[in-house]
């Protein structure tokens, strides 16, 4: 059993609309903290073994400037790789962009920050952050629960148990709140964006 409270009250979420160089974007941004040293932190989310543990597997050419493939899920390229404080890729497409950065507190605590960011025209509007926010929410999760010895069996069959859709519905409803306070959607468009994050991650979930 996991504390869905204290979970969701771990993340820090923020939605970001951008403008540069004519172009305009949205991401969402998430941090977290993790008791544990910056380099283990780092080896969890680069190394395949343990990526795998609490994530997804991976494979490609895991180098700078290769490509990468998460089962069952996107691919991408790897554009920047600085152990152990900055990883930066592609995700599913050329302009969208996963990048995590590291940061230490003394020789143990170490503050993970995960932004996400597409094209404005990709997301619509800041409700965009609501079709991939609750999934990193889970992955920040996740990620957590691995550093701490606690490993599933399935990581995939973990977020769709009865519990990890409950810890996704209300990551979806923590969502809609950082996207309000972001003042980047109108009011309909969280609601519309609101019911599809639902049905795509708890949608067995009472709303």
């Amino acid at each position: 059993m996991i504390d869905i409270s204290d979970q969701i009250k771990a993340i820090h979420r923020d939605v970001v609309r951008r403008s540069a160089d004519g172009a305009e974007s949205v991401a969402v941004v998430l941090r977290r903290g993790y008791d544990a040293p910056a380099q283990d932190v780092w080896d969890a989310v680069t190394d395949p073994a343990r990526l795998r543990r609490w994530f997804l597997p991976v494979s490609g050419e895991l180098r700078v400037g290769g490509d990468f493939q998460l089962e069952g899920n996107a691919g991408g390229r790897i554009l920047r790789c600085e152990a152990p404080r900055l990883l930066k890729v592609t995700f599913g497409a050329e302009t969208s962009v996963v990048e995590l950065r590291l940061s230490t507190e003394g020789d143990r605590a170490t503050t993970l920050e995960f932004e996400h960011a597409v094209p404005l025209e990709m997301a619509g509007s800041g409700a965009g952050a609501l079709y991939v926010g609750p999934g990193w929410d889970g992955a920040l999760m996740a990620l957590g629960l691995f550093l701490d010895g606690q490993v599933a069996d399935d990581p995939v069959a973990a977020a769709g148990s009865p519990e990890g859709q409950e810890f996704s519905r209300q990551a979806v409803h923590a969502w809609v709140a950082a996207i309000e306070a972001s003042g980047t959607a109108t009011p309909d468009e969280i609601a519309a964006a609101s019911e599809a994050s639902l049905a795509q991650f708890a949608p067995d979930a009472s709303a």
